[in-house]
């Protein structure tokens, strides 16, 4: 039989000349473990008479009830003195005057969406919010995109299942806002959309803020005072847009929307290409198969136009390449402060 004194009397020298938890949980292993040598005395009780074994466990377990606890009184008192001496060590010094600021800016992108907002809220626009991953139905079918349309290619749209994808454009809001809400409605959807484009001038993953207005007369006379409304709150007051005949499923009739350069005023220059007039976005009357198809009444009309606006945030700031609006260059990010 194991002398458990002299086992008890070794654990507990071992014990007090623990200096840190590394140490302390070497001698629980040593003694306590799977095979701890009290353990493994343990495991011996088989080996004696049965008689004797209620007696010799009730000795060993009290013995090991002693060495549990004063392994654990020392690991408390260890581990105090680790954290006093942690909190000393991690002390800073606020007095201490920082050697450079670093401090960025919101990022481009971000300072578009937030101006246009303000812009189309000034206008009476609400704003609404859907779904990135979106049905095809939503983002196709319901705006009379034809099946065989090629921006239901996989080439042009990420899908991650049969009729699941992500949406390629927020008109997909739009869809819900039509079949949830009875007219007049007037909205704008912001919010992030992705294709597989990557340039200089184009993102697998960008943002667009599109516009809606239901109601009853809606005409392009409606559209246009709208859009030279936004034109000149963003860019200046002697901002001209022009339309240009174009086609878009949803839309009948469908324009493409050009704005006179900011940087020349319409007299020609490099950022416009000598044509005085630079191209921002899309728009038209929304076409009576879409509103059928939400179940909006035939007495109603309304408008759409869409806004890229990474596009509008390389116009407005004279960012030559998209992809410097993605790249957290605060070198960049710091000239937008």
């Amino acid at each position: 039989m194991y002398n458990i004194e002299f086992i008890e009397e070794e654990c507990i020298a071992d014990v007090n000349s623990c200096k840190n938890s590394q140490d302390i949980n070497a001698i629980r292993v040593k003694y306590l473990g799977k095979n701890g040598k009290l353990t493994t005395v343990l495991k011996s009780l088989k080996d004696i008479p049965p008689s004797e074994r209620p007696e010799a466990g009730r000795y060993i377990n009290d013995a090991r009830i002693r060495i549990e606890n004063k392994i654990n009184t020392v690991e408390s008192i260890i581990a105090m003195s680790e954290k006093e001496k942690r909190i000393l060590e991690e002390q800073l010094d606020v007095t201490l005057s920082k050697k450079s600021n670093r401090q960025g800016g919101l990022n481009p992108i971000s300072i578009i969406i937030n101006d246009l907002i303000d812009i189309f809220l000034s206008l009476g626009f609400g704003v609404e919010d859907g779904p990135e991953i979106e049905f095809e139905y939503f983002n196709f079918s319901a705006l009379n995109i034809p099946s065989d349309h090629p921006s239901r290619d996989s080439s042009d749209t990420f899908y991650i299942s049969k009729n699941r994808l992500l949406r390629t454009q927020t008109s997909a809001v739009q869809v819900h806002v039509m079949k949830l809400q009875e007219p007049p409605i007037r909205i704008i959807c912001p919010g992030k959309v992705y294709r597989p484009d990557d340039d200089a001038t184009h993102s697998p993953m960008f943002h667009q803020i599109e516009g809606l207005l239901i109601d009853r007369n809606i005409s392009l006379y409606d559209l246009k005072e709208i859009l030279e409304a936004f034109a000149k709150a963003f860019f200046s007051p002697k901002t001209k847009i022009r339309f240009r005949p174009s086609y878009f499923p949803f839309t009948e009739p469908s324009v493409e929307v050009d704005l006179s350069c900011p940087k020349c005023g319409g007299n020609g220059c490099k950022l416009c290409k000598n044509t005085g007039w630079l191209e921002l976005l899309g728009a038209g009357i929304v076409h009576p198969l879409v509103l059928e198809e939400c179940n909006i009444d035939i007495r109603y009309s309304g408008l759409a136009f869409g806004i890229g606006v990474e596009r509008a945030a390389m116009v407005k700031f004279g960012i030559h390449d998209m992809r410097l609006l993605f790249d957290n260059d605060i070198r960049i990010l710091r000239q937008f402060r």
